[in-house]
């Protein structure tokens, strides 16, 4: 009879520490996929950003050469700085970015110097351009040179 008793008595469910470390997985394993999601799209959007920014560091580059080559007022010989090159003409950066000159170096004749004692003809600047939350930032050196034309004063 004793047999007969554990037969009817025993059953074959789960226990609750075995539905605990059943959930305990499940929930690590949850866990880990939607931070490895949000971790994509984080990187998404840095990416598209730097991107972004890259194309707009060029084409500030090429919208200040672009002016210098245009007019003859482009080309700042007067040793004014950054500020001569803040805004040339037919560029505009997009929103959420800024565009800037951070250093301008001026050619004596043998090497690029950042004090300005006398301009020869041709200057370096360092742009840059940053997302408006500094997750990308993109810098680049242009070169400019003194137009000469034939109605340049100071090519003749």
């Amino acid at each position: 009879m004793a047999l007969r008793r554990l037969a009817r008595d025993s059953s074959s469910g789960e226990t609750l520490v075995e539905l605990l470390v059943a959930m305990s997985i499940l929930g690590v394993a949850v866990v880990a996929l939607v931070s490895g999601i949000g971790t994509s799209v984080l990187v998404s959007d840095v990416h598209r950003k730097e991107a972004t920014a890259g194309a707009v560091v060029r084409s500030y580059g090429e919208a200040i050469a672009a002016s210098v080559d245009a007019s003859t007022s482009g080309y700042d010989a007067t040793c004014a700085g950054a500020s001569a090159y803040l805004s040339p003409a037919g560029f505009v950066a997009p929103s959420g970015f800024t565009a800037r000159v951070t250093a301008i170096s001026y050619w004596n004749g043998s090497a690029f110097v950042s004090t300005c004692s006398a301009d020869a003809g041709v200057q370096k600047l360092s742009l840059l351009v940053t997302s408006s939350d500094n997750r990308a930032k993109e810098s680049l050196s242009v070169f400019i040179r003194m137009p000469c034309r034939a109605t340049d004063k100071a090519c003749t």
